[in-house]
């Protein structure tokens, strides 16, 4: 098993959005790119795009106050690349499964909708315990879920438009969602997503010969 980087002493503190350099300072990814020793970015090639964009979405959301609790995780992305048709839903289901039980019932239809669609890129084997957090949140907001599945078979999502936009769009919905949920701290609601998705793709990427993604049959509804 390949150790973890370790971030070195003496790096700015973390905050939000894009810096020229490090002397203005660094969000989570260019400080992960600083890692890798690539060029200063917030889009480094070391991390898959999808669970990059996670990473500056909850380093954006924090408070400056709570940022800093991300930094021993910034090592754990550094190397974290794969397919990319495989881990970019696996990290959207992860944002969803974890935000659809907390966020305003205004997000949680379109939460649903991204729990019950997106599975059927993932290959079967993967990843278990998030299958298992995906039912779990489902079974959460039966009311959000039931009109989901209706959604669905009047309205059937179409595997190039799941690629092209539904992951990205749901990490976003997600973190914004769960900063703004009425819950004692979602900030660390937030760190801990972030750290789930990490495991997940850690997962992902550590087990044997992963199968490339078949688009399994549509996942059926649960009725109304």
């Amino acid at each position: 098993m390949i150790e973890p980087k370790k971030a070195p002493d003496g790096m700015p503190q973390l905050s939000r959005g894009k810096h020229r350099s490090p002397k203005t300072g660094a969000c989570f990814m260019e400080f992960a790119s600083f890692l890798a020793g690539e060029p200063w970015s917030d889009s480094p090639q070391c991390t898959d795009p999808m669970l990059a964009h996670l990473a500056r979405s909850v380093n954006d959301q924090l408070s400056d106050a709570r940022r800093d609790e991300l930094a021993p995780d910034i090592p754990r992305v550094v190397g974290l690349r794969g397919d990319h048709r495989v881990l970019a839903p696996v990290v959207a289901l992860r944002a969803a499964a974890n935000a659809l039980p907390i966020v305003a019932a205004g997000r949680q239809q379109a939460l649903a909708v991204a729990l019950l669609s997106l599975p059927r890129l993932v290959p079967p084997d993967l990843v278990p315990a998030l299958r298992d957090d995906v039912d779990r949140a489902l079974a959460s907001a039966p009311q959000a879920t039931a009109w989901a599945a209706r959604h669905l078979r009047t309205h059937p999502v179409r595997e190039k438009d799941l690629r092209k936009g539904t992951a990205a769009v749901t990490v976003q919905l997600a973190t914004v969602g769960i900063l703004e949920a009425c819950v004692d701290d979602p900030e660390s609601h937030l760190i801990a997503l972030l750290r789930d998705a990490l495991a997940d793709v850690e997962d992902v990427l550590s087990t044997p010969d992963t199968p490339a993604p078949v688009v399994a049959p549509r996942r059926e509804p649960v009725p109304a």
